[in-house]
């Protein structure tokens, strides 16, 4: 992961596609990978169903932008979104594009922006399209950064019901064969001549081949505990010659 201070983001927020209850988690889960620089959100601030969100801009220093529905059906603020991402990639004041929304809409955006070299982290829900998952360099599903914020946003808004139900999505997928056939290529193809390979670098390369693969979706803060609870990798924990710091190898029994 780059370090937080070498990296400048622009935070840009489609309002009608991820809930108002994740803004604080949100925005420290950004802040792992750099600085956000703009901050700004996108909606139809006319419409009650964004009504939510109002009352967290200002806490959160986020810039409402104003967007009407022209027509029916369409949805405005994506274009807005759009274009203002382009303006900004053309100021040349930021790495790199946060995008949160579950619309796949932003597919081609997302990719235009690693084009130019931006590295692109996409923030939305589960229902997420693979297309848009694949166009950023990192994706990260909403619900893993806290759980029961789904249960907080339909008791203010809404009762549940059976077409509405309170969910608790944690952890959001099992440790199915497929993700563990991934993991275990990936630390081949990592490996040395004696077959270890080292666990920051398999993070990348899980990323670069599943750029929504965090271990935090299967129940784990960490990728050592996933990786043990797999139980077909040898570990060894290396001194790394700082205190409290440790080199952690993994190869296939």
């Amino acid at each position: 992961m780059e370090k937080a201070i070498d990296l400048k983001f622009a935070v840009l927020i489609d309002a009608d596609n991820v809930p108002y209850a994740y803004v604080k988690e949100m925005f420290e889960e950004i802040a792992k990978y750099g600085t956000p620089t703009f901050k700004r959100i996108y909606a139809d601030w006319t419409k009650p169903t964004v009504s939510g969100w109002k009352k967290v801009l200002l806490e959160n220093a986020i810039t409402p932008i104003q967007q009407y529905s022209y027509t029916t059906g369409k949805n405005a603020s994506d274009s807005a979104l759009i274009i203002d991402a382009m303006d900004i990639l053309y100021t040349g004041k930021v790495d790199g594009f946060c995008i949160v929304s579950s619309d796949s809409d932003f597919t081609r955006l997302a990719t235009r922006l690693r084009e130019a070299g931006m590295k692109v982290i996409g923030i939305g829900e589960k229902k997420t399209l693979t297309p848009f998952i694949s166009a950023c360099d990192k994706f990260i599903y909403i619900e893993i950064l806290k759980p029961e914020a789904v249960e907080t946003e339909v008791n203010e808004g809404k009762k549940a019901s059976k077409s509405n139900p309170v969910t608790n999505n944690h952890p959001l997928s099992k440790m199915d064969p497929q993700i563990i056939k991934l993991i275990t290529l990936s630390v081949l193809d990592l490996a040395d001549e004696n077959g270890w390979t080292f666990l920051g670098e398999l993070g990348n390369l899980m990323l670069k081949k599943k750029p929504d693969f965090d271990p935090r979706n299967y129940g784990f803060t960490k990728m050592l505990p996933l990786i043990k609870s797999i139980n077909v990798f040898e570990i060894d924990e290396r001194e790394s010659g700082k205190k409290n710091s440790k080199h952690i190898y993994i190869r296939k029994k």
